[in-house]
C-alpha cells in the first residue's frame, strides 16, 4: 500500500509503471440520480420513495461500492444527452469546445460526424503513459473508422457504434460480430468482454472504459432477470446492471487487483422522458435534454480501497470533465501529458476525492440544453438561468436564481432578493462562454451545416 500512496503523492512526477493503479470507468446510460438505493433520500427535500415504485430498485453492489469509497452528491455529467456527454467525459472539455451544436449522433447530428481525431482523449493520455486501453460498450462518437475508438486511443474495443435503439450491429475492433445483436444480452456481453480484458493480464496497468447501454430504451431484461424487480423492465435492467458490475469487481478480487484499481461509476445524463414512469432524478426536477438539475446531476461513486477513505459523501461541485485530469493525477501522469487540444475545462479534484483538507478546485459549472443552448451557471450553492427555460419559474421575465442547497427542485426564484449576485453570475458566464467560443475546434467528419444554436434570451 505504501507504493500506491506514493503514486497519489507523485504528482507531477511519473511513478514506476508497475506501481500505477488500474482504472475502470463505468458509465450507465440514462440512469437517474435517484435510481440507486444509496442515492435515495440523501438530499434536502428527498423522499426515499419519491417516485413510488421507482424507490424499490435494489442496487446492493453499487451501494457497497459507495460505502467503500466516496459518493458525490453534486456530480454533473458532461451534458444532458448521450453524444456530448461522452465527448466531455473523454476529453475533459465542455462539448461546445469540440464543435457540438446540439443533438446526438443520428438525431440532428449526422452519423458521418463525431469527435474529431485531433481531440486528445483520456484513452490517448493513458496509452501514452504505458497503459493497456480497452472499451466495452456504447461508443456514439462517430460511425466511421476514422472516428471510431481505435482512432481515439483504444487498443481493443467491443462496442456498438450508436445507441441500442439506433443500431443492431455489434463490433469487435473492425469486425462485425453480430447483426442483429440481442439487446437483452448486451449488458452480459459487455461484462464478459470487460472481465476478459482485465484477465488478459501482463505487467502493464490497464485503463478500461465501460459505457453500458443499460438502462437506455428499449429496456429489455435479460431472460434470467425478467420480472425480478418491483419496477418493471426498467428496474430489471438496472438490477442486472448492478449485479454485472458485481461480477467485474469479483474478477478484480480473483486476480488480486482489487487494491490496485480505481473504480468510477457514473451516468451519462438524467432519465429519458419516455422512461419517467420508472426512472427518477428525485429530489431534482428535469429529465434528459433539460438543463434543470435532473437532466445532468447524476450518481457518481469513486472507489480505491486503501486510498480513497470509506463511507465519504461529498457535496462539492464535481463534473465529468474533471475525471481526465483527476484520474491522470491519481495515476502519476504528468500535466504535460494531459494538456493539449481541446483546452481542458476539467479540474483536478483528486484531493477532494482522497479526503484531504483544502479548497475544492471547482467553484462553478456551465449548463447547456440538449440543443447546445447555453442556459445556466452554478456558482457554489446558487444556480442562475440566463435563458428562458420551460418549467423554470420566472425565467420568462428575466434571469432566474435558485438556492440549490435549500431548493433542490428549483421552484423558488430568488433573483429579486439578490440582484448583485445575478449581475456577478451573468458576467462570469458571459466571460467563460466567450472564451469557449474563441477556442473551439470543429467536429470530426464533414463540415457541419445548419443553424447555430440560438442565443440565450437574457445574455445577449
Amino acid at each position: 500500500m505504501a507504493g500506491l500512496l506514493a503514486v497519489v503523492g507523485a504528482w507531477p512526477a511519473m511513478a514506476a509503471e508497475e506501481e500505477r493503479p488500474n482504472v475502470i470507468l463505468i458509465m450507465a446510460d440514462d440512469l437517474g440520480y435517484g435510481d440507486l438505493s444509496c442515492y435515495r433520500g440523501t438530499a434536502p427535500g428527498a423522499d426515499r420513495d419519491a417516485r413510488g415504485e421507482s424507490g424499490t430498485i435494489r442496487t446492493p453492489v453499487l451501494d457497497r461500492l459507495a460505502a467503500g469509497g466516496v459518493r458525490l452528491t453534486s456530480f454533473y455529467a458532461g451534458a444532458t444527452v448521450c453524444t456530448p456527454s461522452r465527448m466531455a467525459l473523454l476529453t475533459g472539455a465542455y462539448p461546445p469546445r469540440l464543435g457540438w451544436r446540439g443533438g446526438v449522433l443520428g438525431y440532428k447530428m449526422k452519423t458521418s460526424t463525431g469527435l474529431a481525431p485531433e481531440a486528445r482523449t483520456i484513452a490517448e493520455v493513458f496509452k501514452g503513459a504505458g497503459y493497456r486501453t480497452g472499451l466495452c460498450g456504447k461508443w456514439h462518437l462517430g460511425s466511421t473508422e476514422e472516428l471510431g475508438p481505435r482512432s481515439q486511443g483504444f487498443d481493443a474495443a467491443f462496442f456498438i457504434k450508436m445507441s441500442n435503439n439506433q443500431t443492431k450491429k455489434l463490433w469487435r475492433d473492425g469486425e462485425l460480430v453480430a447483426d442483429p445483436f440481442d439487446n437483452r444480452r448486451l449488458t452480459e456481453q459487455f461484462t464478459e468482454a470487460a472481465i476478459a480484458f482485465i484477465k488478459a493480464g501482463g505487467e502493464r496497468p490497464f485503463f478500461l472504459y465501460l459505457p453500458f447501454t443499460a438502462p437506455h430504451f428499449p429496456a429489455e431484461p435479460h431472460p434470467e432477470w425478467k420480472g425480478r424487480s418491483r419496477n418493471g423492465a426498467y428496474g430489471d435492467v438496472v438490477e442486472e446492471l448492478d449485479a454485472r458490475i458485481g461480477e467485474i469487481l469479483e474478477s478484480l478480487r480473483e486476480t488480486g487487483l482489487e487494491k490496485k484499481t480505481i473504480v468510477v461509476f457514473l451516468s451519462d445524463n438524467g432519465p429519458e422522458p419516455g422512461q419517467k414512469k420508472f426512472a427518477t432524478a428525485a429530489p431534482h426536477r428535469g429529465l434528459k435534454w433539460s438543463s434543470l438539475e435532473g437532466g445532468t446531476r447524476v450518481p457518481c461513486i469513486v472507489s480505491w480501497p486503501g486510498v480513497v477513505p470509506t463511507g465519504r459523501v461529498s457535496d462539492e461541485i464535481t463534473a465529468a470533465v474533471d475525471l481526465l485530469p483527476t484520474l491522470a493525477r491519481a495515476c502519476g501522469i504528468g500535466t504535460n501529458d494531459v494538456e493539449g487540444r481541446p483546452p481542458l475545462d476539467g479540474r483536478d479534484v483528486w484531493d477532494t476525492l482522497a479526503g484531504r483538507e483544502g479548497p475544492h478546485p471547482r467553484q462553478d459549472l456551465l449548463y447547456w440544453s440538449g440543443w447546445a443552448v447555453p442556459q445556466a451557471i452554478r456558482v457554489g450553492r446558487w444556480k442562475l438561468y440566463f435563458d428562458e427555460v420551460k418549467d423554470v419559474p420566472g425565467s420568462d421575465a428575466g434571469p432566474a436564481l435558485f438556492d440549490l442547497a435549500a431548493d433542490p427542485s428549483e421552484e423558488k426564484n430568488r433573483a429579486a432578493d439578490h440582484p448583485d449576485k445575478v449581475t456577478a453570475m451573468m458576467d462570469r458566464a458571459r466571460k467563460q462562454l466567450a472564451e469557449i467560443e474563441a477556442n473551439a475546434m470543429a467536429l470530426g467528419g464533414p463540415p457541419a451545416d445548419g443553424p447555430q444554436p440560438k442565443a440565450p434570451r437574457w445574455l445577449r
